[in-house]
């Protein structure tokens, strides 16, 4: 079975403890070559295993050091695989081509983009398999280790630590280890001209070398604040460090990975609207990428949690209070059509804004509930549970109880299983 709002992607008969990749990228052509090795533990007994690739061509399948027979039919490689249930097995797959973006009903196309100079990886929600093979689910998590080759003249920034370099002729290969586990459409790699700055302890900002001024110092530079403010609000950063790239393209949309986030320059601004993104895209470090939905209906679990920590910081940074916020955007869904199932609104829907302003308005509407000690505290044990793991909903709501000691079936059946508005309580 694969989830129904990405289908087609993942195998649940195993699991992906670790990813060993090599690669090398020219950007004259668009040329990507990959060596990835997949170390799995089968989780049922089957005779195959399905692996995603897209757009790219395989060069060979090794099963435990051995060719093994398998098939390439779109998206998907078949590899022949007597296993039985517990059982450790790796595979090697050799793969090369043009990488590009995958197509997924319902949603916007998601994988590997040419820059004017340069390149980046968007991959959620199914955009993973466009560069390296994968078991494509978001429960799949395992650690990275990877080594990308590129022109020396380019940087490449990846999740995880950067742990070397080294100069081979023309190209340079960087080093990077994610030692927390990580789904595969949070791995992420970018490729331009940039310089990496130290904007604070265990911040890195990766950036055009021209990039400044007050809107950069208004945006991006308050992202020390930020992850104090957040730290003291939902625990320790969850991760050995954070990245974020700045590309010189202007983008629409920033883009979430663990442990890393980019931007297109366009976001160095001290409007409201731009300054709320660094601050969403670094709560997604707590809810999405430490703490990561079971099954892609519960996004509410993510983008809820995110747009919330941008009242949260809205309130922090001396703009409008988190309730002045949330009572103004209750305002403007009132007026939205109500047929939005917000736990289980559907791959055409998970994106969508009422999407992550109702999410956020349930956790307000929680947070008024139960009072500000507990819904703090649920918010830090919610990381300190599921933290390199998944959850779902029905966790969440669990925890609230606990801690709080009250039975809120009915708070979470009217914002999440009810189409129609809630009254946000006084």
């Amino acid at each position: 079975m694969t989830d129904p709002y990405v289908p087609g992607h993942g195998d649940a008969s195993y699991d992906v403890r670790h990813y060993a990749l090599g690669l090398s990228y020219k950007l004259v052509g668009n040329r990507l070559d990959g060596d990835a090795v997949l170390s799995c533990t089968a989780t049922e007994d089957t005779t195959s295993v399905a692996v995603d690739l897209a757009g790219l061509r395989v060069g060979k399948v090794l099963l435990d050091g051995r060719p093994t027979r398998f098939s390439h039919r779109g998206s998907r490689i078949r590899v022949t695989a007597a296993l039985e249930e517990g059982q450790e097995f790796e595979l090697r797959i050799t793969y090369s081509g043009s990488p590009g973006t995958i197509k997924s009903k319902g949603q916007d196309d998601a994988g590997w983009e040419e820059l004017t100079d340069g390149a980046i990886v968007a991959a959620q929600p199914h955009g993973a398999p466009a560069w390296f093979p994968c078991n494509d689910r978001p429960t799949a998590k395992a650690t990275f280790a990877a080594t990308f080759s590129a022109p020396a003249e380019y940087h490449v920034a990846m999740s995880g630590r950067l742990t070397g370099t080294r100069r081979r002729g023309s190209t340079v290969e960087w080093t990077y280890e994610m030692d927390q586990p990580m789904a595969p459409y949070l791995a992420t790699a970018q490729i331009g001209r940039y310089e990496a700055r130290d904007l604070d302890e265990g911040i890195t900002m990766v950036c055009p070398p021209d990039l400044g001024g007050e809107g950069y110092d208004a945006s991006f530079g308050q992202q020390p604040a930020m992850m104090r403010f957040f730290e003291s609000r939902f625990g320790v950063y969850p991760f050995a460090g954070y990245t974020v790239v700045v590309t010189d393209d202007p983008l629409e949309i920033p883009l979430e990975s663990q442990s890393l986030s980019t931007f297109g320059r366009n976001f160095a601004s001290d409007e409201w609207d731009d300054v709320r993104l660094v601050a969403h895209e670094l709560a997604h470090q707590w809810f999405g990428n430490a703490v990561t939905l079971r099954e892609w209906k519960d996004i509410w679990l993510h983008e809820g949690f995110a747009c919330y920590a941008e009242w949260l910081w809205s309130e922090e940074s001396g703009r409008e209070s988190c309730d002045e916020r949330a009572r103004h955007h209750h305002g403007r869904l009132a007026d939205e059509p109500e047929d939005l199932l917000l736990a289980d609104p559907g791959p055409e829907l998970m994106f969508d804004d009422r999407v992550y302003k109702r999410g956020a308005l349930t956790l307000h509407a929680l947070r008024l509930t139960i009072g500000d000690h507990d819904f703090f505290d649920v918010l830090e044990q919610w990381v300190e549970e599921h933290g390199g793991g998944n959850a779902a909903t029905e966790d969440f709501q669990r925890l609230a109880e606990t801690v709080s000691g009250e039975d809120l079936g009915e708070l979470f059946d009217a914002w999440l299983r009810q189409t129609e508005l809630p009254d946000l309580p006084d």
